[in-house]
């Protein structure tokens, strides 16, 4: 078997193909989800905490240099605690929205597992053995 053809085996498996689907839609479903934190839940948490946007806050570490003659305008050197503030919202949120899901797939597969399997049916022996049985019974 040559390398393209084990290549060409292994990326058509199940298992590689569900799961590259499963990356794009997590992809998706991540912005989704940051949309939500960053649009919604955000601005009422600053609300409830005093009208604060926690992505602007940070601490500057040193100041910005203006523009001089001939020199270019150096920018603020700044730790955005805010950001990683939210981050963590944007990484509980998703992972909460993901658990819901995983919890919500795990308990329809429950509910298939215990639905009763039906009896098997007689094989073609104990059907004839059985009209047997019955035609000596009406004798």
């Amino acid at each position: 078997m040559s390398f393209l053809d084990e290549f060409k085996a292994f990326a058509m498996k199940g298992n590689v193909v569900d799961m590259a689907v499963g990356v794009v839609i997590g992809g998706a479903f991540g912005k989704i989800v940051s949309s939500l934190v960053a649009d919604v839940f955000m601005p009422l948490i600053g609300l409830v905490v005093g009208g604060v946007n926690f992505t602007d806050l940070k601490v500057t570490l040193k100041d910005a240099v203006p523009a001089t003659d001939g020199a270019e305008e150096v920018a603020a050197v700044t730790l955005n605690y805010g950001q990683f503030i939210q981050n963590i919202f944007d990484f509980v949120i998703i992972a909460f929205c993901i658990f819901m899901f995983i919890k919500g797939i795990n308990a329809l597969n429950k509910k298939k597992e215990e639905a009763p399997a039906p009896a098997p049916e007689p094989s073609a022996e104990e059907k004839l053995l059985t009209e047997i049985r019955d035609l000596l019974k009406n004798k």
